[in-house]
């Protein structure tokens, strides 16, 4: 018996709508036995890498990552990942990875370990001398004076990984400072 191209691909359709339609979507559980991330706390994250938004699945146990996949109910991605996002376990689970902050002095040939309220003082001070010595309060078109009150030697570039919410703080901050170079990593 010869089967045509129209009967295969109507046998074809309704064998996918019946496979479709008979069971419910795979969803990622620690809940089946002998899983290697049975115990373990997951959190749903997001991508850090580009501003796509890609849904993740961090399954973790005592503190520590032990798996990361793409979240299948994730309208984004749909549990797929690219090879970044594939390979951001190696990211939380590097032994050359730093975890505390390391300084140079200008001119120094070695790093020296701080401590964050060191390294977060350091940063404000500097912020505020550059922002002292670059802000510009007046400029003059064609014979008038403007205020513009600007600093012109401060940029702030926003991240992927950043919410709305962060945003918006972190381009107040910046207009706060006068910076008026401010992007976002999602426009580059």
């Amino acid at each position: 018996m010869g089967v045509s191209r129209r009967d295969f691909l109507k046998g074809s359709g309704a064998a996918a709508v019946g496979l479709a339609l008979s069971d419910k979507p795979a969803s990622a559980t620690d809940k089946i036995p002998g899983l290697r991330t049975k115990g373990s706390t997951t959190t749903t994250s997001v991508c850090p890498y580009c501003a796509v938004g890609c849904g993740m699945l961090v399954q973790s146990r005592n503190g520590k990552v032990i798996n990361i996949e793409g979240d299948p109910e994730h309208p984004i991605n749909q549990g797929s990942l690219c090879s970044k996002g594939s390979a951001l376990f190696q990211v939380a689970n590097n032994e050359r990875r730093l975890t505390k902050v390391q300084y140079r002095a200008p001119g120094s040939t070695k790093w020296e370990e701080k401590s964050w309220d060191w390294t977060m003082k350091r940063i404000a001070m500097l912020m505020k001398e550059s922002r002292d010595r670059n802000f510009v309060k007046t400029e003059k078109i064609d014979g008038k004076e403007y205020t513009v009150n600007r600093n012109e030697g401060m940029a702030m570039i926003g991240a992927a990984a950043l919410d709305n919410e962060e945003c918006y703080l972190l381009g107040k901050f910046a207009r706060a400072m006068g910076v008026g170079y401010l992007e976002h990593q999602a426009r580059i």
